[in-house]
């Protein structure tokens, strides 16, 4: 046993069995949960007021589970911490021990009562409008006394952090194809066309056939370029040998979008399903617009070797019962 850094202990001599077998006994949970909030918290103080207990109790936890793994798992600074190379993977792993506890003692009281429980789902603002609420609407109807959480996520590279994080159960949504995430699963519920969309009053809102080159010079709004939705605007009208219009208005925000398109000066894309169960779009109107194919699937996402659970079933059930709706 040699000693690093005065209070790191290397273990000398012993192989992968042997010190597997003797983290699993010295390594204790309550140690481990501190060293997660560290490591999510970035400062020893801070996550001593989070959990409640001294500063001092906090480095003695640090220290006592770095000399369990014989490993430095926290880097310390005056700006904080940061965990090490060896610290990230402990705690990736210990996030999905503690998710695996969590959804046991979940599993326990569905066994006790099937009709309670809780779901985290993480979604984007345009499901949360359209038909994420659908939905809810006839699970909460079917199982009352089951809570539901909706995490919000802005579409880009990183909507799936939170899923990876273990901070919600699913995610619920539109996903590129092909869906390249390797760590985790897409169960593909329909596809979800986009439309141009103008208010009822917009001047082409009765015409029967409209060009998409006719709409080049029309106030477009538009999500910002290098986003996903942006990135799929470019792909369409570059699929019909057009330019990106300028736009007289860059936005993410359905809201803004909706309420804007509602005065009759402006267009838009939007996904069919949005206006399908919104009802507060009915001052919206498809435009009868030839456009290149442009299908992107709506599916439930969810890790890999994860298992859900059986309210998280109960969700799927709901939603392709509502997804069928769109398929008639």
């Amino acid at each position: 046993m040699l000693c690093f850094d005065v209070s790191i202990t290397i273990w000398i001599g012993e192989g992968p069995v042997q010190r597997s077998e003797r983290v699993s006994r010295d390594l204790k949970l309550r140690e481990f949960r501190i060293l997660l909030t560290v490591a999510q918290q970035g400062s020893m103080a801070k996550s001593a007021v989070l959990l409640g207990i001294s500063q001092p109790a906090v480095s003695k936890a640090i220290r006592d589970i770095e000399n369990v793994v014989g490993l430095r798992l926290l880097d310390r600074s005056r700006h904080g911490v940061e965990p090490t190379a060896y610290g990230r993977v402990l705690v990736k792993r210990g996030l999905a021990i503690f998710d695996e506890l969590k959804q046991g003692v979940e599993e326990l009281e569905f066994l006790a009562d099937p009709a309670s429980g809780q779901l985290r789902i993480g979604s984007n603002e345009t499901m949360a409008a359209g038909v994420l609420p659908a939905i809810i609407d006839m699970m909460s109807r079917q199982y009352p006394r089951i809570t539901l959480q909706v995490a919000q996520a802005v579409l880009s590279e990183t909507q799936y952090r939170e899923l990876r994080e273990r901070q919600v159960d699913l995610w619920f949504g539109r996903i590129p194809d092909p869906f390249d995430q390797e760590d985790l699963n897409a169960d593909i519920l329909f596809n979800d066309p986009v439309a141009v969309v103008a208010g009822q009053g917009h001047r082409l809102a009765r015409r029967r056939k409209i060009e998409l080159a006719e709409l080049m010079g029309e106030a477009w709004i538009l999500p910002p370029r290098g986003s996903l939705p942006g990135g799929l605007a470019e792909r369409l009208f570059g699929t019909a040998g057009l330019q990106l219009p300028r736009a007289q208005l860059t936005t993410m925000s359905l809201h803004l979008t909706c309420n804007l398109l509602a005065t009759g000066r402006y267009v838009a894309m939007l996904p069919r399903s949005l206006l399908r169960f919104n009802i507060t779009n009915a001052g919206l109107k498809i435009l009868s617009v030839g456009l290149p194919i442009q299908v992107r699937p709506v599916a439930i996402v969810t890790l890999k070797n994860r298992m859900q659970s059986p309210i998280a079933g109960l969700f799927v059930d709901s939603a392709r019962v509502v997804a069928k709706r769109l398929v008639k």
